[in-house]
């Protein structure tokens, strides 16, 4: 079997899938010349209104925790040199923030104020953590028309979806808000500044996936005819494109869609020349359009190619299928994909993959309906205004756009140009205010497993202090914050890192 002969076996067709005779199909066939945005404001016949108010309800708790903490803040400021100020203090922030600030931070004299830059970094960390405990609801895209969307995505031929988006902030709610994709069927999820994942780290991950499913049948068993879908996630800026996209990529769009497709085709070889199974994974290229969350899907030909220059534009298909019923909208993207790829609407052979692109085209104007109905055209902050950097293993509990620069790495070595660009960027964004840079180091550990946890703080400390050393000037000065913490694999709360002793010496920061 090529890589591109490929045909999974589908059961009956996707509930989203309406059949129509030919005729009737040609009728809402898209072109797919560029034209203009849809003038109305209302709702789309593909909208999915409760999910859009479930995760804006969702969003605005997560914002409304971190919009408190500069008010909190500054109520302590006239009192700081009262008696009693300390307790008194941490009653404040304990009852309008939730969270339990130490002494140590709290403790101030005529000489020596309150450390208002640390004490924020530490609220804003304090504030994430506990917003991961809270637990909020992933499941809320488990179905999909009323069926199962994992069970979809099993019988569109995939078993597995890694994500590999850029590690910009305004990406944070990708998996949940701009491609609505239930977490049950995301392996995994990596950012990286540019979207650049690293290759052979991507292999391992699809290793253990196969050898997962080989060993316990997990997801599906290994005979299944499913593949692994690795799925490279870039953005730009359609209304500011020299000045608001990829910072990694210096706002070039093509050099960002052309890097990323090209890493894309690495992992694809490595697959192959390491185990000679490049029909076990598909590849897809998907853009984010920032300022709308209007995805691009390249959607990929017949042999199976992507291309930079072939997509379909989400903000036009919802201008072209704005005034269709449910169904005909629903006909009008299938019929744009098969056109996209250049075959037939009921071409066997790509029909998988053309049924995951029109699901994640579907999805995504949901969510491109819930920006334009509450703020317009699109956002009124086309650029950053994150609030924190997550390093280490990615943390996909919290998801909200501009929330936080995730990048992930191991070691300051291997992650150092996505750290730098995290930095510069909240640096930015901070500094003026006389505010640090908040960074939280995460690692996960396995507690099957002896001495993992053990294992994991040290990892943690070891980050925090290449971090700080990287970045010695900024730290120095108080600027930059870090905070280190572990969490056990089943997804638990996030424990803080304390100072452990290496070689029996105890570890202190600089």
């Amino acid at each position: 079997m090529t890589p591109h002969s490929f045909r999974p076996g589908l059961a009956r067709p996707a509930s989203w899938q309406r059949r129509v005779v030919a005729a009737d199909r040609t009728r809402h066939r898209l072109p797919i010349a560029p034209v203009a945005p849809a003038a109305d404001t209302g709702s789309h016949p593909l909208a999915d209104d409760a999910l859009s108010r479930a995760l804006r309800q969702r969003g605005d708790e997560i914002a409304a925790a971190f919009d408190a903490i500069e008010p909190a803040l500054r109520a302590l400021g006239p009192l700081q040199f009262d008696t009693g100020f300390v307790a008194e203090a941490g009653a404040l922030l304990q009852s309008r923030l939730g969270l339990a600030v130490g002494a140590d931070l709290l403790t101030t004299d005529w000489a020596k104020p309150l450390d208002m830059r640390r004490l924020h970094a530490h609220c804003v960390l304090g504030t994430f953590c506990r917003l991961v405990a809270r637990g909020f609801d992933r499941g809320l895209a488990a179905l999909s028309d009323g069926e199962s969307a994992e069970a979809l995505i099993r019988r569109w031929g995939f078993h597995a979806i890694d994500l590999a988006p850029c590690a910009d902030g305004r990406l944070a709610g990708v998996v949940d808000d701009i491609l609505r994709v239930p977490p049950a069927v995301v392996a995994h999820r990596q950012s990286y500044a540019g979207a650049m994942f690293d290759v052979e780290a991507a292999l391992q991950l699809w290793q253990a996936v196969e050898l997962r499913r080989f060993r316990e049948g997990r997801p599906n068993a290994a005979a299944d005819a499913t593949r692994y879908l690795k799925i490279g996630v870039y953005h730009f800026s359609s209304l500011e494109p020299r000045h608001q996209g990829c910072a990694a990529h210096g706002s070039d769009d093509a050099l960002a869609a052309s890097a990323l497709l090209d890493r894309l085709q690495q992992f694809e070889q490595a697959v192959q020349h390491t185990h000679c199974a490049g029909d076990a994974v598909a590849t897809l290229l998907v853009g984010v359009d920032t300022d709308t969350d209007a995805i691009r899907v390249h959607v990929p030909d017949a042999t199976g190619t992507l291309r930079i220059e072939r997509y379909l534009c989400n903000r036009q298909l919802y201008a072209l299928t704005r005034p269709l019923t449910r169904g005909d909208a629903k006909d009008a993207i299938r019929d744009a994909v098969a056109a996209s790829a250049g075959v037939p609407a009921d071409d066997a052979a790509t029909e998988g993959m053309r049924w995951l692109c029109g699901y994640l085209l579907k999805n995504n104007l949901g969510q491109v309906d819930a920006v334009r109905a509450r703020h317009g055209q699109s956002y009124a902050d086309r650029g950053h205004t994150e609030r924190l950097i997550v390093v280490g293993d990615s943390i996909d509990d919290v998801q909200l756009r501009n929330l936080a620069f995730q990048a992930q790495m191991d070691t300051v070595e291997e992650g150092a140009a996505d750290l730098d660009v995290g930095i510069r960027i909240l640096r930015g964004l901070h500094a003026p205010r006389g505010l640090a840079v908040a960074v939280l180091v995460h690692f996960r550990y396995e507690p099957r497993i002896g001495g993992s946890l053990e294992r994991a703080r040290l990892r943690a400390l070891r980050l925090r202090a290449a971090i700080e050393a990287r970045h010695a000037e900024l730290f120095v000065a108080g600027g930059l914050q870090v905070q280190a913490v572990v969490r056990a694999g089943d997804g638990s709360v996030l424990e803080p890192v304390e100072p452990l002793r290496v070689n029996g010496i105890l570890e202190q920061r600089a």
